[in-house]
């Protein structure tokens, strides 16, 4: 294959490269309902194209019908990466332009919101039982944040949102775990990368992906647009003032640990030292985007600064960006710049905007078709952020409030 630098044409030959998607696997049916690597997260990029004129609705169908061809699972595991949130999500997508998805969408809206209002019941149970939460509980991927984002989108006012937006209230207020004492209401018992904890006590998580500013995002997004609960602005505020508390400043800027374990809590001390891997996931992009949002929310012009200008010393210092390689959405070029990018178009600090050029370049440089479908790690994540860089403008699909930085 003949490789373009030429970003529109790149972006092009993405499209070529998942012009049509593969049948359901027998044995793993649900497969084509993951929003990360399945037929859902492709779809978006032919959504996107289609609406955008740059590709054809029949091409989109295609995907669509592939991620909806085997019964929608609407079991508790569901969220908004995984089954009918996921699928609902596309559908959402295209429904602009597409109104034949309607009222298929509509159907699958009523089991979301009945999986919230289940959900919610869970976690609140739980939460009552003294029992430490779990990423699958609150986090973006399968927890009720990202359910919590899909239903802001489409039904802002519906009782699902209020009862999502109420437990992340509550999930914000200390609680007491046994011997470890008084430890954030988003504490998990396991490891970061979900195996039961080596580590006395769990750990609490700072990513947007799978710890407290994913739920932070949701917030600040919800109370920018209206929907608020009782406690809502005291729920951001306590988690930015555990924002302020660990975050640490270093010669290229500041930045924040991926997670704390019990003993670096007791000692006011995380055990990592200097920043990680920019990325959407866990990075200082998107926990920055997050700090900006809620600052944004709660009219704080000085913190905004302050998160504004951790992502552009971020985006600036080499040391930082060599640790990043691959040109994926979750933890690659993709999703720094689309986080970046939505940064810099609420930014006060011009210095945000001007870094974006530098990062698209670095994007169309490592992107090459080939990965493989899906939208975290997959060429259309990859492809969506560069259609993002072509236009310099927001997705008119808005595909990227699965990642609650829009």
């Amino acid at each position: 294959m003949t490789i373009t630098t030429s970003p529109a044409l790149l972006a092009d030959a993405f499209a070529r490269h998942l012009a049509l998607p593969n049948p359901p696997h027998a044995e793993q049916p649900w497969e084509a309902q993951d929003l990360a690597a399945g037929a859902a997260g492709t779809a978006l990029l032919h959504i996107e194209r289609a609406r955008t004129r740059h590709g054809t609705w029949p091409q989109a169908h295609q995907w669509i019908k592939t991620a909806v061809a085997t019964t929608i699972s609407a079991c508790d595991t569901s969220g908004l990466y995984l089954g009918a949130p996921a699928v609902a999500f596309m559908l959402d997508c295209a429904t602009a332009d597409a109104p034949r998805y309607q009222d298929a969408l509509s159907a699958i809206d009523r089991h979301v919101a009945e999986l919230a209002h289940r959900r919610a019941d869970a976690a609140q149970t739980r939460i009552s039982s003294g029992r430490p939460a779990s990423f699958h509980e609150y986090d973006i991927f399968y927890g009720l944040t990202g359910i919590g984002a899909y239903l802001l989108r489409r039904s802002p006012s519906g009782s699902a949102t209020q009862r999502v937006l109420e437990y992340l209230v509550r999930l914000t207020v200390p609680v007491r775990h046994g011997e470890h004492g008084v430890l954030p209401g988003w504490w998990v018992a396991h490891q970061p990368d979900l195996t039961p904890s080596v580590v006395a006590g769990g750990h609490a998580n700072f990513g947007a992906a799978h710890g407290i500013t994913g739920p932070l995002l949701l917030l600040a997004r919800a109370l920018r647009a209206g929907v608020s609960v009782d406690g809502h602005e005291d729920a951001i505020d306590t988690i930015l003032h555990w924002l302020d508390t660990w975050r640490q400043d270093g010669p290229s800027g500041p930045w924040w640990p991926e997670h704390l374990h019990l003993g670096e809590l007791r000692a006011r001390q995380p055990a990592q030292h200097g920043p990680a891997r920019p990325s959407w996931c866990y990075g200082t992009p998107g926990i920055a985007r997050a700090g900006q949002l809620a600052a944004l929310a709660r009219r704080d012009r000085a913190r905004q600064r302050l998160y504004e200008d951790a992502m552009v010393r971020c985006l600036t210092d080499p040391d930082q960006l060599a640790k990043v390689t691959d040109a994926g959405l979750c933890h690659g070029w993709a999703g720094t710049y689309q986080t970046a990018f939505r940064a810099a178009h609420d930014a006060v600090t011009p210095a945000l905007r001007a870094a974006l050029p530098d990062v698209a370049a670095q994007l169309i440089r490592q992107a090459r078709p080939g990965t493989g479908p899906g939208l975290l790690q997959g060429d259309a994540g990859t492809a969506l952020a560069m259609i993002t860089a072509v236009h310099d403008a927001a997705p008119t699909s808005g595909w990227d409030t699965c990642l609650l930085i829009d």
